[in-house]
Order: structure tokens, then C-alpha cells, then sequence
């Protein structure tokens, strides 16, 4: 059985390669031309995906483990035993494993919130420019010059969509392969937005 990062990394590839071909759909729908498939965006986008998907999978486990969203606590079983000292109960709680139930760690969900939506949203975005751009063909230098010419564009319009999908992730989803695949369910709308940018 694949290990989840392949899995994740799989699943992307997938999702590339939909978010790709509905792009070029829309684009001759929009032309009013007729629509056939250009082969090399959805390679391009394949091999992007495959080389960025698992630093971004590995990056997910880090902020999880650094900042987990959730911590165990008393239940409220336990604490209440506890208080009245009624050491029955208390016995009977923690024989049902119920001694502790996970909690939402408002600090380390905001910690994880501000880097992933800073630092991991910048390197994913200057990486994303800098491959697009080699795959046309361009100079390392104009491949800088075209990162920093579409860094600000691409950024903000990230910001438009991905803090939801962050928010929701940290808060509601447990596992990391769960968020890559709310996140990759999320990228697939967003990764027709940036096959329209690059074609």
C-alpha cells in the first residue's frame, strides 16, 4: 500500500490535470473556438505538481507536529470526578478511555494560520513563477524577473481563497492527508485559475 505521501502526491497529479483540461475548456468556450487538448500545460502542470507536492505535504506535517491543532485535555467526565473526588467515576472515565478528549489550541491554529498563509504561500508562489516560466522556455534571469513581475498578482489573488481553506483545515480536519485532500478539492478550482494566468 502507497505510503499517504504518495497518495497525496498521486491525488494531486490527478487534480492538476482536471483543473488543466477544464482551463483550456473555458478558454475555448470563451474564444468560441473549438476545443482540443494542448498536451504540454498539462504535462507542465503534472511535473509542478509532482515536484511540489511532497515538500508541501512534508511542510503540512512539520506545522502539524510543531503546532498540533488540537492537545488533549480532561473531559469533562474526569474533571467533574475529579473535583468531587468521586474516584468511581474518575476509574470508570479513564477505563472507557474518555479521560481525555482532544481540544482546539487557538494559539498554535493562528501560529500555523500566519506561516502557512505567509512564508508557505510566498515560497509556493515564487517556485510556481520561477517553473512556469522555465517551462516557456525563459533564461533564469527572466525567470526572476517574471516572478517578481507576477509574485504581488498571484499572492493576492491566493489570499482571496486560501485562508478559508486554511481555517477550515486547521480547525475541522484531523489528519494531514485529510487536509491535502480538502486542499487539492480547493486547488483544483484554483488551479484552473492559474492555467488561465499562464496560457
Amino acid at each position: 500500500m502507497p505510503s499517504p505521501l504518495v497518495k497525496t502526491t498521486i491525488q494531486a497529479c490527478v487534480m492538476a490535470v482536471v483543473s488543466n483540461l477544464t482551463a483550456q475548456f473555458i478558454t475555448a468556450y470563451k474564444t468560441k473556438s473549438d476545443y482540443t487538448i494542448n498536451w504540454t500545460p498539462v504535462l507542465q502542470f503534472i511535473i509542478f505538481t509532482a515536484l511540489n507536492t511532497p515538500p508541501n505535504f512534508l511542510w503540512q506535517s512539520f506545522l502539524e507536529s510543531t503546532f498540533p491543532s488540537h492537545t488533549l485535555v480532561p473531559s469533562t467526565s474526569a474533571t467533574t470526578a475529579a473535583v468531587t473526588n468521586n474516584e468511581k467515576a474518575l476509574d470508570n472515565s479513564q477505563k472507557a478511555h474518555s479521560a481525555l478528549e482532544p481540544k482546539l489550541s487557538i494559539p498554535n491554529t493562528l501560529i500555523k494560520f500566519s506561516l502557512d498563509q505567509s512564508l508557505g504561500a510566498a515560497v509556493n508562489t515564487v517556485l510556481f513563477c520561477l517553473a512556469i516560466a522555465g517551462f516557456k522556455g525563459a533564461t533564469f534571469q527572466q525567470a526572476i524577473g517574471s516572478a517578481r513581475e507576477e509574485f504581488w498578482p498571484i499572492m493576492s489573488a491566493g489570499w482571496t481563497l486560501w485562508p478559508l481553506v486554511s481555517a477550515v483545515n486547521y480547525t475541522l480536519v484531523r489528519s494531514v492527508e485529510g487536509r491535502s485532500l480538502v486542499g487539492g478539492l480547493a486547488g483544483m478550482g484554483w488551479g484552473v485559475y492559474l492555467s488561465l494566468v499562464t496560457n
